[in-house]
């Protein structure tokens, strides 16, 4: 059983920065592929990073790209989401989640996968921001 415990959310002004923490525990393979998604009340979840958590090799959506990064800790049970230049459309709950290596095999490649492959995931922290 994996296990997924976000922190760090908060709230910010337009351009600021904010960093999410999720703390992870459970055997690694079943969590290999970790990431972000958000939500927003009426509207679909969405990916917003992921990373392999045995390579390290992540992936982004395109709303985000050049302003959020992924990371983890070197024992590879921290996940981090570093989020700059933040804008009041990144307004919503973001959730940790997980799942083996083969959630994020997209055509082939690792690609951020829709929310429906994720298997584990946590209680969600708000982020909210200002313009």
């Amino acid at each position: 059983q994996v296990q997924l415990v976000e922190s760090g959310g908060g709230s910010a002004q337009a351009g600021g920065s904010l960093t999410l923490s999720c703390a992870a525990s459970g055997a690694r393979s079943n969590r290999d592929c970790t990431g972000w998604f958000r939500q927003v009340p009426g509207k679909e979840r969405e990916g917003v990073a992921i990373i392999r958590t045995s390579g390290g090799v992540t992936s982004y959506a395109d709303s985000v790209k050049g302003r959020f990064t992924i990371s983890q800790d070197s024992y590879m049970n921290t996940q981090y989401l570093q989020m700059n230049m933040l804008k009041p459309e990144d307004t919503a709950m973001y959730y940790c989640a997980a799942a083996p290596y083969s959630a994020c095999r997209v055509d082939g490649n690792f690609a951020l996968p829709p929310p429906g492959r994720m298997v584990y995931w946590g209680q969600g922290t708000q982020v909210t921001v200002s313009s």
